[in-house]
């Protein structure tokens, strides 16, 4: 949990919105993993880890959130 309180919510924010969402055209890769998980289809090893990199930023700003909100 340090990590968290010491990390920066800006830098988190920027994480999430440049490499978590990257590619932006013609979807975000975040966007189409998410859709071949929900169709049964992300099944390759790349994808899956593909889909780990672009939501780890996402998760990390989620957890900066909930540990700022769980201070308060």
């Amino acid at each position: 949990m340090r990590f968290l309180d010491q990390l920066p919510l800006s830098y988190a924010v920027i994480a999430a919105l440049t490499l978590g969402l990257s590619p932006f055209l013609p979807e975000p890769h975040l966007v189409e993993k998410l859709r071949m998980l929900a169709q049964g289809n992300l099944i390759k090893p790349i994808d899956i880890g593909d889909l780990v990199l672009h939501a780890l930023p996402w998760m990390i700003l989620l957890a900066k959130l909930a540990r700022i909100a769980a201070k308060r």
